[in-house]
């Protein structure tokens, strides 16, 4: 854990220089990373959301794509295509911008749902099938899609399917008064994110992501969890709860978040904290809660006020 700890720390100063103020954003982002998720993030524009994951792929010595989503985005467009070569009489694969560690897919919900669907494949499975060829992606595979949650004109809003193959959905939100005074300074002469230094590289965070799995999870701490994704199900306000895939990505993202807190066993505080950005963006409300303005998000919350949180200890030496 030494080790780990060092490069978890190094790795959080690294991408603080640049998104100033957003210590618990940035911890939970990875979280998301470690766990080998991928992370929608949706806010307003210009809160750092693109940055952020551009300040995690230079601190971590990874290989960064982005794409700009647009209506006339073609799924060929991110994944690559194979083109013909007169000389050789074959055809040649030009890989697309999807063959990259860190991908941030920009105002993904521009895109069409054909070319929103191209990234299932690569998201779930950490490879692209084209022309009967399956090409593998690097790891670690890391999706990072941004969203504005106010526009909503010539949007195309991601199906429930896509949806949960994001491990959390994460807003920056806006910064400080004496954040932002900061950043006006820092970026005077020159954007923070030219200066960004590698702290590790893309083999040790591969690494990172393995020894997170031999985190402890005590059995009370899996019941509690499965107490909370079991009531999603059974609420009167939602017509669609959290799914298994839900289940499990809360569980690696708490054995994430335990070990950037030092810990070797992950504590029901680690599941409450993780709770809304995993498990918010899988719940859909009914017809008549939408109409009584019932959100999610409250939803969420009873639920977590009501489940009892299991007493003693979560080391496994009891």
């Amino acid at each position: 854990m030494g080790e780990f700890r060092t490069t978890v720390k190094a790795l959080t100063s690294s991408i603080e220089s640049v998104v100033l103020d957003k210590s618990q954003v940035i911890r939970t982002a990875l979280a998301a990373v470690l766990a080998g998720g991928h992370v929608l993030m949706e806010d307003v524009p210009g809160v750092a959301k693109t940055m952020l994951a551009r300040a995690i792929a230079l601190s971590s010595g990874c290989t960064y794509n982005r794409i700009q989503c647009t209506p006339d985005l073609l799924p060929s467009d991110i994944t690559g295509v194979s083109v013909f070569n007169p000389k050789t009489q074959e055809f040649n694969f030009r890989p697309g911008p999807v063959f990259a560690q860190i991908l941030v897919a920009d105002e993904i919900n521009r895109a069409t749902p054909r070319t929103q669907a191209a990234l299932l494949e690569a998201m779930a499975e950490g490879q692209v099938s084209i022309d009967g060829r399956t090409y593998k992606l690097e790891q670690p595979f890391i999706v990072f899609a941004t969203q504005n949650p106010v526009e909503h004109e010539g949007t195309f809003p991601l199906p429930e399917a896509q949806l949960d193959r994001f491990t959390m959905r994460l807003s920056v939100g806006y910064p400080s008064m004496f954040a932002e005074m900061s950043l006006l300074e820092k970026t005077r002469v020159a954007h923070p994110i030219e200066k960004v230094a590698q702290v590790t590289d893309a083999k040790t965070l591969v690494k990172m992501q393995a020894s997170i799995k031999e985190i402890f999870v005590h059995e009370k701490v899996r019941e509690y969890l499965l107490r909370i994704v079991s009531r999603t199900r059974d609420s009167a306000h939602l017509t669609l709860g959290a799914s298994p895939r839900a289940s499990m990505m809360l569980f690696r993202a708490a054995q994430a978040h335990a070990a950037l807190a030092g810990r070797a066993y992950v504590l029901p505080d680690d599941i409450k904290t993780l709770a809304r950005p995993v498990l918010e963006h899988r719940l859909a409300l009914n017809p008549e809660s939408r109409l009584r303005r019932v959100t999610a998000q409250a939803v969420l919350q009873d639920i977590l006020k009501e489940t009892p949180v299991p007493s003693g200890t979560y080391t496994g030496r009891d």
